[in-house]
């Protein structure tokens, strides 16, 4: 769904907003939020394991139609390099196996936007949360099945991240679909952004109704 992601890098020495001091889950991380209700079932994350995923996420990345804007096509030690980055970070950027009433059937990117070198491109915010989301098996493309999951997430994040005021992604502005789906999540069009590997829209879902 999303251009390619750019994980979130560590800013300075302290311990990411996803885990806690001791390395368990915080309730801030994704893993920790149990069961998700969406339009399409129920949803659920939790973070990645090497090497128990690396097959099946490898997969989805040498899908033509996500090749074309995640740019990790390869072998699985392309897929791998692009997990480990983030797994053994400080938790600013987690990347999730989403799974659909108990199905994995999307890899999810939950990151501090405000954190991340995107925020050197749009006036970020304290606490911006940002969301890299792909559907893996081609047949969940095209049907609405992104905009339900996007929508029940996207609550969630703001319920369970009360600093957290809006949520943004930046899809690129070829990736229609992403676009529309995101759209049809709650999110606008909050500008066109020319980041180092692409042309994104910058998508914004504030916890507060945006002015018509």
């Amino acid at each position: 769904m999303s251009g390619h992601p750019g994980p979130g890098l560590a800013v300075d020495g302290q311990p990411g907003p996803g885990l806690a001091v001791d390395g368990r889950p915080g309730t801030d991380e994704p893993a920790a939020w149990g069961t998700i209700a969406t339009a399409a079932g129920e949803l659920r994350l939790r973070l990645v394991r090497l090497p128990a995923d690396l097959g099946l996420l490898t997969r989805w990345m040498n899908d033509p139609e996500v090749a074309a804007f995640w740019e990790l096509a390869g072998p699985s030690a392309v897929t791998e390099r692009h997990l480990r980055h983030q797994l053994d970070g400080d938790g600013r950027s987690l990347p999730c196996l989403g799974l659909l009433d108990d199905t994995p059937m999307s890899y999810w990117e939950v990151y501090r936007a405000d954190l991340d070198p995107l925020a050197a491109h749009y006036p970020a915010r304290p606490h911006d949360a940002g969301l890299h989301l792909l559907l893996g098996p081609a047949a969940s493309r095209g049907r609405g099945l992104g905009t339900a999951l996007l929508t029940a997430l996207t609550d969630r994040v703001l319920r369970e991240r009360p600093q957290c005021e809006r949520v943004v992604a930046e899809p690129d502005v070829r990736n229609r679909r992403s676009v529309r789906a995101f759209r049809r999540a709650g999110f606008r069009l909050a500008a066109e952004l020319d980041l180092p590997d692409k042309r994104a829209a910058l998508m914004v879902r504030d916890r507060t109704p945006h002015p018509a």
